[in-house]
Protein backbone atom coordinates (compact mmCIF):
# COMPACT_ATOMS: atom_id res chain seq x y z
CA UNK A 1 0.00 0.00 0.00
CA UNK A 2 1.57 3.22 -1.05
CA UNK A 3 -0.26 6.21 0.77
CA UNK A 4 -0.11 10.19 -0.29
CA UNK A 5 -1.23 13.18 1.49
CA UNK A 6 -4.46 14.57 0.77
CA UNK A 7 -5.17 17.24 3.33
CA UNK A 8 -4.88 18.20 6.64
CA UNK A 9 -7.64 18.90 9.61
CA UNK A 10 -7.42 22.52 10.29
CA UNK A 11 -10.64 22.12 12.99
CA UNK A 12 -13.70 21.49 13.95
CA UNK A 13 -17.43 21.99 12.66
CA UNK A 14 -20.48 21.34 14.95
CA UNK A 15 -20.38 19.12 18.15
CA UNK A 16 -21.13 16.17 16.80
CA UNK A 17 -17.52 15.63 15.94
CA UNK A 18 -17.10 17.13 12.42
CA UNK A 19 -14.03 17.78 11.07
CA UNK A 20 -12.86 20.84 9.00
CA UNK A 21 -10.07 19.77 6.33
CA UNK A 22 -7.99 22.17 4.01
CA UNK A 23 -7.54 19.55 1.14
CA UNK A 24 -4.36 19.55 -0.52
CA UNK A 25 -5.23 18.12 -4.07
CA UNK A 26 -7.12 19.97 -7.25
CA UNK A 27 -10.84 20.34 -5.64
CA UNK A 28 -12.18 19.71 -1.96
CA UNK A 29 -14.58 17.53 -4.22
CA UNK A 30 -11.73 15.10 -4.71
CA UNK A 31 -11.27 14.63 -1.33
CA UNK A 32 -14.70 14.47 -0.39
CA UNK A 33 -14.94 11.37 -2.69
CA UNK A 34 -13.41 8.82 -0.68
CA UNK A 35 -14.93 6.15 1.78
CA UNK A 36 -11.57 6.07 3.39
CA UNK A 37 -8.62 7.98 4.86
CA UNK A 38 -5.62 6.80 6.99
CA UNK A 39 -5.05 9.47 9.87
CA UNK A 40 -1.91 8.67 12.19
CA UNK A 41 -1.44 5.43 10.67
CA UNK A 42 -4.73 3.65 11.02
CA UNK A 43 -7.44 3.47 7.66
CA UNK A 44 -10.49 5.33 9.22
CA UNK A 45 -14.08 4.86 7.57
CA UNK A 46 -15.83 8.01 6.41
CA UNK A 47 -19.05 8.73 7.60
CA UNK A 48 -19.73 11.37 5.39
CA UNK A 49 -17.97 14.40 3.88
CA UNK A 50 -19.03 17.46 2.00
CA UNK A 51 -17.39 20.56 0.62
CA UNK A 52 -18.01 23.64 2.40
CA UNK A 53 -16.58 26.56 0.44
CA UNK A 54 -12.82 25.53 0.07
CA UNK A 55 -12.92 23.08 2.77
CA UNK A 56 -14.41 19.60 3.75
CA UNK A 57 -16.58 18.64 6.42
CA UNK A 58 -15.61 15.25 7.00
CA UNK A 59 -17.09 13.15 9.73
CA UNK A 60 -15.53 9.57 10.92
CA UNK A 61 -16.43 6.64 12.44
CA UNK A 62 -15.56 6.94 15.85
CA UNK A 63 -15.16 10.83 15.82
CA UNK A 64 -18.31 11.77 17.64
CA UNK A 65 -17.72 14.31 19.84
CA UNK A 66 -16.04 17.91 19.21
CA UNK A 67 -13.53 16.79 21.92
CA UNK A 68 -13.10 13.89 19.99
CA UNK A 69 -12.49 15.59 16.79
CA UNK A 70 -10.36 18.59 18.48
CA UNK A 71 -7.79 16.44 19.40
CA UNK A 72 -6.81 15.40 15.83
CA UNK A 73 -6.52 18.96 14.69
CA UNK A 74 -3.37 19.49 12.70
CA UNK A 75 -3.21 15.84 11.50
CA UNK A 76 -2.58 14.88 7.76
CA UNK A 77 -5.29 12.41 6.33
CA UNK A 78 -3.54 10.06 3.28
CA UNK A 79 -5.07 7.89 0.79
CA UNK A 80 -4.26 4.49 -0.57
CA UNK A 81 -2.90 6.00 -3.93
CA UNK A 82 -3.48 2.56 -5.05
CA UNK A 83 -7.19 2.60 -5.90
CA UNK A 84 -6.82 6.00 -7.71
CA UNK A 85 -7.22 6.45 -11.53
CA UNK A 86 -6.20 9.88 -12.80
CA UNK A 87 -7.89 11.22 -16.03
CA UNK A 88 -5.32 11.45 -18.56
CA UNK A 89 -2.73 14.27 -18.16
CA UNK A 90 -3.58 14.50 -14.45
CA UNK A 91 -0.52 13.90 -11.99
CA UNK A 92 0.24 13.34 -8.60
CA UNK A 93 2.49 16.64 -7.54
CA UNK A 94 4.31 14.34 -5.83
CA UNK A 95 5.38 11.95 -9.08
CA UNK A 96 6.15 15.22 -10.38
CA UNK A 97 9.23 16.55 -7.82
CA UNK A 98 12.58 15.15 -8.98
CA UNK A 99 11.94 14.81 -12.84
CA UNK A 100 14.41 16.61 -15.11
CA UNK A 101 13.21 19.18 -17.14
CA UNK A 102 14.70 19.68 -20.50
CA UNK A 103 13.82 22.36 -23.42
CA UNK A 104 14.50 20.85 -26.67
CA UNK A 105 18.14 18.76 -25.67
CA UNK A 106 19.32 21.45 -23.47
CA UNK A 107 18.55 20.52 -19.84
CA UNK A 108 16.96 23.19 -17.81
CA UNK A 109 16.88 22.02 -13.98
CA UNK A 110 14.72 19.75 -11.81
CA UNK A 111 11.15 19.96 -11.07
CA UNK A 112 11.59 21.46 -7.11
CA UNK A 113 8.12 22.49 -6.34
CA UNK A 114 4.59 23.02 -7.57
CA UNK A 115 3.22 25.99 -6.58
CA UNK A 116 -0.64 25.74 -7.34
CA UNK A 117 -2.37 28.97 -8.17
CA UNK A 118 -6.04 29.99 -9.26
CA UNK A 119 -5.58 29.68 -12.99
CA UNK A 120 -2.92 26.88 -13.37
CA UNK A 121 0.15 25.52 -11.53
CA UNK A 122 3.89 26.48 -11.82
CA UNK A 123 6.49 24.58 -12.02
CA UNK A 124 9.59 25.85 -9.91
CA UNK A 125 12.55 24.47 -11.61
CA UNK A 126 16.54 24.65 -9.93
CA UNK A 127 19.07 24.48 -12.82
CA UNK A 128 22.71 25.95 -12.60
CA UNK A 129 21.48 29.15 -13.53
CA UNK A 130 19.33 29.08 -10.61
CA UNK A 131 15.45 29.17 -10.05
CA UNK A 132 12.90 29.21 -13.11
CA UNK A 133 9.15 29.43 -12.79
CA UNK A 134 7.26 27.88 -15.73
CA UNK A 135 3.60 27.78 -16.04
CA UNK A 136 2.13 24.86 -16.03
CA UNK A 137 -0.07 25.31 -19.20
CA UNK A 138 0.35 23.31 -22.59
CA UNK A 139 1.85 26.47 -24.05
CA UNK A 140 5.06 25.53 -22.37
CA UNK A 141 4.98 22.12 -21.04
CA UNK A 142 4.79 19.84 -23.82
CA UNK A 143 5.49 16.61 -22.34
CA UNK A 144 5.24 14.64 -19.30
CA UNK A 145 6.85 11.39 -18.92
CA UNK A 146 6.64 9.97 -15.71
CA UNK A 147 8.31 6.44 -16.03
CA UNK A 148 10.89 8.11 -18.48
CA UNK A 149 11.39 10.97 -15.51
CA UNK A 150 11.77 13.72 -17.81
CA UNK A 151 9.34 16.96 -18.39
CA UNK A 152 9.97 18.52 -21.82
CA UNK A 153 9.17 22.15 -22.28
CA UNK A 154 9.56 25.25 -24.66
CA UNK A 155 10.58 28.25 -23.43
CA UNK A 156 10.09 31.76 -24.60
CA UNK A 157 13.09 34.46 -23.83
CA UNK A 158 12.87 35.71 -20.28
CA UNK A 159 12.23 32.25 -18.74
Amino acid sequence: MSLIEIGKITGTHGVRGELRVEPWCDSPAFLAGFSVVHLRGAPRTVESARVHKRLVLLKLEGVDTVEAAQALRESVLYIDRSGIELPEGRYFIQDLIGLAVFDGEERVGTLYDVLTAPAHDVYIVRGEDGERMIPAVPEFVKEIDIKGGVIRVELIEGM
